[in-house]
């Protein structure tokens, strides 16, 4: 009963979503404590509690050794007989109280009602999922090992402590949930290891087996599937389907290749997501970068752009990151206290629920629009929450969005709100365009802005490892600077989308990650970004007084 109680009550302080933004995770950060708080108050409250049943069960002891030592002629006594019934009737029901008195589902509720009113989430199973999902990510783009990082080593550093039998075998049963027969049969193997050392086990040996076979036979080697399974049903005789298992295997196999050693274990990636560029990507966010191309090297620069009246007396450093297509980094062009501001005004819509098109404030986990649709949905692809910030939100608002205009030279009168990004564990953005494609036809049709010409993205903090914005088929990777914008033009100056531009953010390793980003839309860009008089033409710098107007 007490369990059952227990379930239901954090069950229904249960939200998901909380593995999606490191902002809702630190805020859960005092919530062991409490936990521990709790569970101490509890303790106390029930050692009161089996004081006094330990009590009465010391007076039926004691009046139990008088009754036995008279005998039957002890109910003889009308008033032995009387305190008898009353022990076993009256009496009895104050014990039964007793026991039943369990204090959980006060403190229970106590911590429900102080969580409602200190808005600390309490995650849930689909938080799990996502936690460890985002362990296999991290795995696979930065070539970890799957028993360093099982113990709280990352890149050769001690980061965190070791993981039990049971949180690595949760990690792969994360995998086998996903159909990811490669990790669940990395982590299973780790966790198997793991149990050899632990006294008592964490996990049952019988609970890691069935995984790891099924996963065995997934990656094609039935033989050893078969093995492990026979072991199942050897030290777990009553399980409900490795006798069934075995047989299934033998059937399987028929006969063959039942002799000699058994075959090694050979584990076979598969890709579920579609991502053909997946290796550059991952390589990439790695800072495997190839070298910049011989023409371009000797030209990439910084300068001062100063073609803005208000330029003159501020001018904004610009480094040019690459040439054809453009990519440049706008340098300290927000400052720390705008980005705090910037934070204060996001973070507490990182925990509505609510979610509002792109003219909206209120957000939820990172939504994408349906290429078909047109709507907003949630992205499985894109672990982030994001807040649209009107531009009359707060001063600080209306003044980045001013200065973007100063360093872009683009209008900023069609532009979409300001979106502030914190990215959760894992945190990624696949690869993606951020221009709307011709068959995208309802893309931002409710705007009626045209297409996304250009991209502004605010680095607001700087992870320790990860996180990168990479461009997949131009071999370029940028590592957030903080306090830099990174600023790219999305279309053509014909109007066509770029293909160049598609890019990714890379899943953050360590740290925390906060972004903001401006989308320029095609509206109002006439005079600003007219179209080239030659086919082809495209900018080799930002501003029309560079210095270097007439290179490369």
């Amino acid at each position: 009963m007490r369990a059952v109680v227990l379930v239901c009550l954090l069950a229904g302080l249960a939200h998901a979503d909380l593995f999606t933004a490191i902002a809702d995770l630190q805020h859960m950060l005092g919530a062991e404590k409490d936990v521990t708080s709790v569970i101490d108050q509890y303790i106390a409250a029930e050692r009161d509690r089996l004081d006094d049943l330990r009590r009465y069960a010391h007076e039926y002891v004691h009046r139990n050794a008088h009754a036995e030592a008279v005998g039957p002629e002890f109910v003889t006594n009308p008033i032995n007989a009387y305190l008898l019934i009353k022990r076993l009737t009256s009496e009895w029901k104050k014990v039964e109280n007793i026991m039943l008195n369990n204090k959980a589902t006060t403190f229970l509720k106590n911590i429900t009602d102080n969580r409602v009113k200190s808005e600390v989430k309490f995650p849930g199973e689909e938080d799990l999922s996502g936690a460890a999902i985002a362990l296999l990510r991290l795995q696979d783009t930065y070539k970890l090992d799957t028993l360093d990082l099982s113990n709280g080593i990352i890149g050769g550093e001690k980061v965190s402590n070791k993981l039990s039998g049971h949180d690595t075998f949760e990690v792969g049963r994360a995998a086998y949930n996903q159909k990811d027969y490669y990790h669940c049969l990395m982590w299973m193997q780790v966790a198997l290891n793991k149990i050899e050392n632990e006294s008592p086990a964490t996990v049952e040996e019988s609970e890691i087996l069935e995984y790891l076979a099924y996963s065995l036979y997934q990656q094609g080697n039935v033989r050893r599937a078969l093995s492990l399974t026979k072991r199942l049903a050897k030290i777990a005789p009553n399980h409900p389907r490795a006798k069934g298992n075995v047989k299934w295997y033998e059937d399987m196999l028929q006969g063959k290749d039942m002799v000699g050693d058994l075959p090694p274990i050979v584990n076979k990636r598969v890709e579920f997501d579609g991502i053909v560029e997946r290796d550059a990507y991952e390589a990439l966010c790695r800072g495997e970068i190839p070298p910049v191309e011989k023409k371009w090297k000797n030209k990439l620069r910084c300068y001062l752009k100063r073609d803005k009246p208000f330029l003159k007396i501020a001018p904004i450093k610009v480094e040019i990151l690459r040439f054809d297509p453009l990519a440049v980094l706008f340098k300290n062009v927000i400052s720390d206290s705008e980005i705090k501001v910037i934070k204060e005004l996001a973070s507490p819509k990182l925990e509505r629920a609510t979610v509002k098109a792109p003219d909206g404030t209120l957000l939820k986990r990172a939504t994408v629009q349906n290429s078909k649709t047109g709507e907003l949905e949630h992205a499985t692809y894109r672990i982030s929450k994001s807040a649209w910030l009107k531009g009359d939100l707060h001063p600080v608002i209306e003044r980045v969005n001013r200065r973007i205009e100063d360093f872009t030279g683009l209008y900023q009168g069609t532009s979409e709100e300001l979106q502030v990004a914190n990215y959760g564990l894992g945190g990624h953005y696949d690869p993606h365009f951020d221009f709307a494609r011709k068959e995208e036809k309802n893309a931002f049709k409710t705007l009626n802005t045209g297409n996304r010409i250009a991209t502004v993205l605010f680095y607001m903090s700087q992870p320790e490892r990860g996180g990168a914005t990479v461009f997949n088929h131009l071999g370029t990777a940028v590592f957030p600077s903080k306090n830099d914008a990174l600023f790219w033009y999305n279309l053509r100056r014909d109007g066509e989308g770029d293909l160049r531009t598609r890019h990714a953010a890379c899943p953050v390793l360590l740290g925390v990650k906060w972004v903001s980003n401006k989308w320029i839309h095609e509206r109002g860009q006439e005079f600003t970004r007219p179209c080239g008089l030659e086919e082809g033409v495209q900018e080799n710098f930002i501003g029309d007084l560079s210095p270097y107007a007439n290179d490369p």
